[in-house]
């Protein structure tokens, strides 16, 4: 009995395999874009980054990052009955995020913000667990304090540079 490859034409291979890489480079497309966007059109927000050990900070050419907030949303989650989905965070003066609540679809407030996140194990992931940076520039981020986001209405988030105590951004953008 002869196989699938044997009966196509290599024209129709030729074709499928065109489809097939089109398909795929505008998915890919697609997403950049929409990363694109959010970082042009979303709210800046901080997030305070977990404290962690400075001797294991570096690891190559990124950083592992921890966010303070993961715990909460973890908790939050737990109880919500949830491991996908969207919290509400207010932003203070200086842009700093503060969970409120996991979101059940109530309209925000004023200086309210949604932000994704996803509850695997014991672990949330709320924007990039990791910061890369140019080889042998690691030292400039060893002072840093805040994880700065951009997101988007629905929440979608997309980690653009690291901050210290003061809030001043570190490395260049």
């Amino acid at each position: 009995m002869p196989t699938l490859p044997t009966i196509l034409s290599t024209r129709t291979r030729l074709v499928v395999i065109t489809a097939t890489l089109l398909t795929t480079l505008t998915l890919i497309n697609l997403q950049i874009t929409t990363k694109q966007r959010i970082i042009t059109e979303g709210t800046t927000i901080l997030l305070e980054l977990a404290p962690r050990d400075p001797r294991s900070l570096l690891q190559g050419d990124y950083m592992a990052l921890r966010y303070a907030m993961a715990d909460e949303v973890a908790k939050a989650a737990e109880a919500a009955g949830v491991s996908d989905g969207r919290i509400v965070v207010e932003l203070d003066e200086n842009e700093v995020a503060r969970l409120i609540s996991i979101h059940d679809g109530e309209p925000l407030g004023n200086g309210q913000h949604l932000l994704q996140f996803r509850k695997r194990g014991e672990s949330v992931r709320l924007a990039s667990d990791a910061w890369f940076f140019e080889e042998g520039t690691g030292s400039q981020y060893r002072d840093a304090k805040y994880g700065e986001v951009r997101v988007s209405e629905d929440g979608a988030a997309v980690l653009t540079g690291l901050r210290t105590a003061t809030y001043k951004q570190l490395g260049t953008i």
